[in-house]
Formats: C-alpha cells, structure tokens, sequence
C-alpha cells in the first residue's frame, strides 16, 4: 500500500474514532444518562424521547428470553422479563416452570447479564429490564432454598424469622440478577375451601399484616422491588377463587385493606398486582375507586401496579365488561392500571392498539411510564444493570439458608391432638410410616425445587438410633383413578387415529358443519373460548365418529364424564342418554370388548350455556392396588405407625369437599382396628374435615408444605429432640356446612348454632399443643384508665409448669365492650414468641396503645373511641386465661 494511501486510511480511522468518541460523549450526555441529575428530572428526558411504541413496551411484562433469533422483537425495550420461564408458567399449581437442571445460580445470573446487555447497549434507548419472579415462600428456581409454605410461616407467629426469610429470599434473588419478586400474598384466608390458603398468612388482618410487613419490609430494604398481591380480596362465596366481590367497603376496609394499607404507607411497597374477580361489579384490574382513588389518591401510593397474567383481558371473555382487547386496555389503564402482565410475547397485539389511538390520554401513560421508569432509577439499573457473577457463583456453596429453612420448620409445626403422651415417640422400637407423602417432600404452591430436599422417610433414618427400625409402606393414594380418557391408539377413523369431530353451530347437528377435524380423543373443556371461532360459546354441537378396538378379550366400564348433554354409541346402539342438560356428571355401563374387534362408536354433546366440557373415558388397565391390605398387615407387626396424609389444593384447585381425598380415609379406618398408636402427619395449607378418624388416632401433628428441611425438622419433633409450638392461622371447621367460619366475625342477632351441629370450631385461630404446659397468672395494668392519645402497660405471668423446655406463642385480644357499629367478637391485637425452661417463669408485657385499641368508625375512618375495652390473653382465640378490662377516657 502506498504512503499516501496508508495516511489517508489512518486520518479515516481517526476521524470515524473521534466520530465514534463524540458519539458516545454525547449519549453519556443525555440528562436521562447522568446519575447526578435528580431521579425526576432523568424520567422526564427519557419520557420525553420515547416513541409511543417504546412507552408501551415499557408497561408490558411476560416470561420468557431474548435470543439471536428473536432480539429484533424487542428492539423497543420492554418492561421486564422472568427469564427462563416455562412458554405458559408462572409457577402456578396448574403451570409450573419447566425447570432446566442444569441452571443454577450462576447460569441464571448469566443469563440475565447477556439479556439485560442486549437491552442496555443495542435497543434504541438503552432502558434496561427488570428481571421479575415469583417468591412466596423462596425463588420459584432451580437451586433455590425452598422454605415452609406462607401458611406455615404465619403458623410461626415469628416476625424475626419471617424478616429473616425475607432478607434471605432477597440474597439468593439479587445473585441472580432478579430485582422484582412477586409476593407475597397477603389476601384473606376468610374461606377454607379457598385452595390458595397455602399461599397466605391466614384469616386474621392484623397476623397478615404483622408478618407481611416483615416480609416486605425485608426485601424492600435490599433494594428489590416486593409485588405483594392480589388486590383485592380475590377469594369469593364458597371459598371460590376469584369470585365476585360484592362485600361492602366497610368490610374490605376492616378486614381486606390493612395489610396492603400497610405495604404502601409503612413499608413502601413500589408495586402491586391485582386480582382476577371483580369487585362490585368491575374487574378488579380496571376498577378506579379500587386503583385509583383508593391506592393512589387516598393511601398516596407512588409506585406501578402490574395486573395478574392476562387479567385485562379478562373484562371481554369473563367479565363482558369491554367489547374486545382494545377496549380492555384502555379501561384498565385509564383506571389507574400501570403494567399490563401476559403471558406471551404476541399477546402484545392485543393490546397495543390502544396506546396509539388516543383511547388513552397521553397523560395517563406518562404517569404510568413515570411510575415504572423512577423504580429502574431508584434500582441503580442505568448506572449498575449488570450483576455480579462471582456473588452467584459462591452462593452455589453456601447452604445456610438450609438450616434456616429447617428453623422455620421446626416453628410452624402445629400438635393438634396428642392423648396420652403418645407424641414424642420415645420408647417406640419398631414404626411403620405410611403415606405418600412420607417420600414426596411436597413444597406446595410457587415453590422452586429446593436444595437437598429431605423427605420424612429420610429424615426418619437419619435421627433414629440402629435400635429402632422404620418400615415405609405406601399403603394409600391421594388420587384414585377410577376413569381415564380413551387414549388414540384404540380410536380410529378414515385409517388414522382417533375420531372424527363434526362441529356444528346450533344445538341440533342441523345445516352445514362448521369444521371436521380428526380428533385424537374426546378430551375437551372449552371455557373461555368455543371449539371454534365461527361459533358461538354457547350455542353449538359435536358429534365424534369412528371406530374403537381393544387388543384382548376384557370386561370395561365406558362412558362420558362432562356438564351433561351427551349420548354415546357403541356398536350401532345408545347406551349413554344423558341428553337433558342438568349438571357435571359421569356415567358408565359395563361392556364387554371381544379381541381385536372394530365396534363403531359415536359421541355426540350440544352446549347451550357455555363451558363445555366432554370427555370420553374407560377403566381399561387400570389395576387395583393390595396398599391398604399390605399396610394393615404391616401395622400388626410394628409398634407405632405414622401416616402422613395430604390433600389436594392449589390455584384453580378450590376444594367443594375437605376430606382427605383418595383411599387415606378408607387405610385410617382399618389401620383403627389394629389397636396400634396412630400418628397422622397433616400435609397441606388448609383445614381438613376430620370427623370421620380423629377419635381413631392417637396424635395428629400439621406439618403444612414444610420447605427442603421439612423431613429432618420432622423427624425431631416425632422423636421429641424438638418441642412443637406453632399455632393454627386459621379455623379448623368441624365440617364444611359451618363455612365460612373465622374466629373474627361480628355477633349475631340470636345464636351460631345449627339445630344439629355447633356453631364452634374443631381447633379455633391461634390453637396448637406443646409437649410441656404453660400457665398464666398475675394479670397487672401500669394504668387502668387512660386517654384515648395515651398508652399504658399490661403484664403477666407465664410459667412452664410442664417436664420439656418449649415455646409459647401468647396471644392478645381486644374487644370494644360498647361500640356505635358491630364490631369482630374478638381481635388479635398483640403476640409474642416466649421460651421457657421447664420450671420457667417470665414477666411478659404488651403495650396497649392506639394499634391495639382502634376500630372502624362509620365513616371507615380507624381511631380509638372513649369506652370500656375487654382485653384478653391467652394461647389460642378460644383459650383466653386472663380479662380485665380498660377504660379510655373522653
């Protein structure tokens, strides 16, 4: 190359150099750029350079990763993302996250650096991400610790150590580059039925909002956005999740706001979601007194609210509310709605039409824009969007959370019942455990996979000395399959497998069939949406056609299970006729398949309501199990046995019924003829009807979802290396016809019995047992008269009067003696974690100031009136020792 050619590429390169330099100082320039600026002016510039495909991006969060195939599809940045999550999961009961096992702390941290730099440095504006999670009870991750479901925590009645899961929660999600955590659930468990009781703190406002400020207070202060939720009150009539709230303002203030209330005023939560029902009449996630003029104007909350996943959309396919998408949007956002939450990428064009068409003010937008991009600034994202890998990495060491998750355990383990000493098991040699979940270490709802999760089994071995031997026997299932779908392999039509669908619109199979389509199976729910979009949701028809053959001589039961409105053919005759449509049913009839044999076979369903559902089904296959036989001659040949049962719940799994479901009922009863000691383990985050075998069984101790540690912190309580002291956060009915029933309700205007059944619980609010005993004594008040600004002291004593060092949980009550409105029979106002020797006597006193005396006024207003009040102590909502009462002066 020549001289003055060299020159002229080297002035080139320098000049495309400081092109480049000016460039970048420029960008470094902007006042959105410059951390010295004030947050509010930083938001004002960046909202005043974004295009209005780049503000609606900014308020729009799914799960899911950005790779070199789809990186173009957000080149307009986007609100936030949950990385490596399942294509349908938010961790729900129904929808888990498909766990990659091979990731782990550090390979997330990585992945969330290379999405957050593509963000950073390639979009336009460089907004970063908020990567988000769920985290009710420990990060839905792999590798992550795994701790007792809420409910157990709450059965801790241990702020300390709720504050301290919280902060641990909040490591492990900072090392992975997670910044915004959606939890905890601090709605009301006012129903039992409910089946995300697991997910909560209980029925009592003041325990829910005690443990959620711990909770919340915990994360906030390590610089990561707390989501708590659902706003409001998403538990409806029969324990009904998301069912409409029709509930008076009265009533969702005193019971249903407190613990939110104090997220936004007391800890200053910077993010909320909403809930899927609708309350009085508008869905929750577009309703502005309830976001709006309530949590904004009235508590002054200054961060985003985010709707649940695909909850704006709700208001046109379940509420009919909003006459499509669009319209959806624009009433949730104008509402006061801030982010809108989906669960895919594509459902973007859903909703963004809204934003350019003038259905939203730009105002609106700017101060929803406002709200999120001031919570990226105050995350240090701009300045710091990268984690740091090396904190991750030794984290993949570091199993201290373990112990505290076994800490946690060990304190919300709740003694039900235990006549005659039977628990500890002392001087047992020989214990039979039983139970599938005595090996299934089941977390519960939201839970990730946890760290060297220990099952009781395990925990079992572990803690027993080489004299005693334990025998494990499944012995019973939560889950009997009587019936099962009629799998394609036997189905067939025009040579291919399965059946052919003919749909049809009308109620009649009348005119020309909309669609005909081969069907692998008769297998269908069609809730939100038709078979079809040319038809309508409730008025349409199917019929299945084909062939069926089984590949041996055999007996079978075959029908349709569905709501009804269906007739099955078989081999040319009806022998299913359940055409009148009534209710969801399942009917069989015995039928006898020859070898080999083609029999045709039609189904035909019609759906003039909605929610359609059909399923074809047999009981080929299934075997019958000898478990209940095997374990019972078991027991005969042990001296103690074990059952640990559990039930089935979660979200979209309310429960009608609160028996123990499958055969554990039928292997209870059995095992009671043998005479043996029966301890039954309770596993789950609900009440249990235990009327049919709890004066059967020895001891019953409720280990809820019990987190990685449970079977070890098990284990020691059993074998009595460990006194239990957890108390129950809600009520345990007798049956299902007292519900809802909460210790909390107001007085009735003449009893609360039935005519065959008492109106009281079987274990009230705030009830567990111990191994020793505690009694309370001396019941002294520093004043006894005071004005409704002043505060005096009450004092007593509590003595171990038993033969094992233990915990108590003391609990202090409050009721108004006279009141202008009803107030609850009963409200927890105080409590506290107390730990005796045996032998022990402490002096404990509670302040009684305007947090333990004030009620709801008429005009929703809390304030301390002049009056007498009744205060209460004891160890349970029932077992109140000492009274005396207060007087607050004019």
């Amino acid at each position: 190359m020549p001289t003055s050619t060299k020159y002229l590429y080297l002035l080139h390169a320098l000049f495309l150099s400081c092109s480049l330099f000016a460039q970048v100082k420029k960008e470094q320039s902007l006042p959105y750029k410059n951390p010295k600026l004030s947050i509010d002016l930083r938001v004002k510039d960046l909202i005043s350079r974004m295009t209005p495909e780049e503000k609606f991006w900014q308020l729009f969060m799914i799960p899911g990763d950005v790779t070199e195939k789809n990186k173009n599809q957000f080149k307009h940045g986007i609100f936030g993302l949950q990385v490596s999550a399942a294509a349908q999961g938010i961790g729900n009961a129904q929808q888990m996250l498909t766990y990659n096992t091979s990731e782990d702390g550090l390979s997330l941290a990585k992945k969330v650096n290379k999405i957050q730099k593509y963000f950073v440095e390639e979009t336009r504006l460089g907004i970063p991400i908020i990567p988000f999670d769920e985290a009710l009870h420990g990060l839905v991750r792999q590798g992550a610790t795994a701790f007792p479901q809420s409910i157990g925590l709450a059965a801790s009645f241990d702020t300390a150590l709720v504050a301290k899961i919280g902060t641990a929660i909040a490591n492990e999600a900072r090392a992975r580059g997670l910044r915004d955590l959606l939890a905890p659930v601090i709605n009301m468990a006012t129903d039992v039925r409910w089946g995300r009781v697991e997910e909560t703190y209980g029925e009592d406002p003041y325990l829910t909002t005690i443990l959620g400020h711990a909770f919340m207070n915990a994360i906030e202060r390590q610089n990561i956005i707390v989501t708590p939720k659902h706003f409001i009150a998403n538990v409806g009539d029969g324990g009904r999740d998301s069912y409409p709230i029709e509930m008076d303002k009265h009533f969702l203030e005193e019971i249903h706001f407190p613990a939110f209330k104090d997220g936004v005023k007391n800890v200053g939560i910077r993010s909320l979601m909403t809930s899927y029902n609708s309350v009085f009449g508008t869905p929750a996630t577009s309703n502005k007194w309830l976001l709006t003029t309530k949590l904004k104007t009235e508590w002054g909350f200054k961060g985003f609210i985010i709707s649940d996943a695909g909850a704006v959309g709700g208001a046109n396919v379940l509420h009919f509310t909003a006459k499509d998408y669009k319209d959806a949007t624009a009433q949730s956002i104008n509402a006061g709605l801030d982010v809108i939450f989906q669960v895919d990428y594509n459902h973007y064009k859903l909703f963004l039409p809204a934003f350019l068409d003038g259905s939203i003010p730009k105002s609106r937008i700017e101060d929803a824009l406002t709200r999120v991009l001031k919570a990226k600034f105050e995350l240090g994202l701009f300045e710091h969007p990268y984690v740091d890998e090396s904190i991750a990495e030794k984290m993949l060491s570091d199993q201290s959370n373990h112990n505290l998750a076994k800490e946690a355990a060990l304190k919300s383990f709740v003694l039900l019942k235990n006549d005659n000493n039977t628990l500890p098991l002392k001087s047992t040699k020989r214990i039979l455990l039983l139970g599938e979940d005595a090996i299934e270490a089941r977390l519960g709802g939201y839970s990730g996979t946890g760290n060297k999760k220990v099952n009781i089994l395990d925990g079992l071995k572990s803690a027993v000395s080489n004299n005693i031997e334990i025998t494990y026997l499944k012995g019973s299932s939560r889950a009997l399959q009587s019936y099962i779908p009629i799998d394609s392999q036997f189905l067939s039509a025009n040579q291919k497998a399965g059946l052919i669908g003919t749909y049809y619109k009308g109620l009649n199979f009348s005119g020309k069939p909309v669609k005909e389509v081969n069907d692998k199976a008769v297998n269908f729910s069609w809730t939100l949406y038709p078979p079809d979009e040319q038809l309508q949701l409730d008025d349409y028809s199917v019929r299945w056609d084909g062939k069926i053959k089984v590949p041996q001589n055999i007996d079978v039961n075959i029908g349709l299970e569905g709501n009804d409105g269906y007739r099955l053919y078989l081999g040319n005759k009806l022998i299913i006729d359940n055409w009148n449509k009534k209710s969801f049913s399942t009917k069989t009839v015995p039928f006898y398949f020859e070898k080999n044999k083609d029999y045709t076979i039609k189904v035909e369903f019609f759906e003039p309501k909605g929610n359609g559902k059909i399923k074809l089904i047999w009981d080929y296959d299934i075997k019958r199990s000898n478990e209940i036989t095997d374990a019972v001659t078991a027991a005969k040949n042990n001296d103690a046995i074990v059952f640990v049962v559990g039930i089935k719940e979660g979200e979209f799994l309310d429960r009608a019924m609160l028996n123990l479901p499958g055969n554990q009922e039928l292997l209870l009863e059995e095992l009671a003829k043998t005479g043996k000691p029966i301890v039954v383990v309770l596993t789950g985050g609900s009440a249990i009807n235990m009327q049919p075998w709890l004066n059967k069984v020895s001891a019953v101790l409720n280990v809820w979802y019990p987190g990685e540690a449970g079977g070890s912190a098990i284990a020691d309580v059993l074998l009595g290396k460990v006194n239990p002291s957890g108390k129950l956060p809600i009520t345990y009915p007798i049956d299902e016809s007292q519900l809802p029933l909460v210790y909390n309700h107001k007085p009735t205007g003449r009893g609360d019995d039935y005519n065959n059944l008492s109106g009281e619980p079987l274990f009230p609010f705030g009830y567990g047992l111990s191994y020793t005993n505690f009694s309370y004594n001396n019941l002294r008040f520093n004043r006894k008269s005071i004005a409704k600004n002043e505060n005096t002291t009450v004092s007593f004593e509590l003595k171990n009067t038993g033969n094992y060092d233990g915990e108590e949980v003391v609990q202090l009550y409050m009721r108004p003696l006279l009141s202008k409105l009803a107030q609850p029979v009963l409200a927890l106002r105080a409590f506290q974690r107390i730990h005796l020797k045996v032998g022990e006597t402490k002096v404990i006193s509670f302040k009684l100031d305007k947090e333990v005396l004030q009620t709801l006024n008429i005009n929703n207003v809390w304030g301390v009136a002049p009056g007498e009040y009744r205060i209460m102590i004891g160890s349970s909502s029932k077992a109140l020792y000492l009274k005396d009462n207060l007087t607050v002066k004019p």
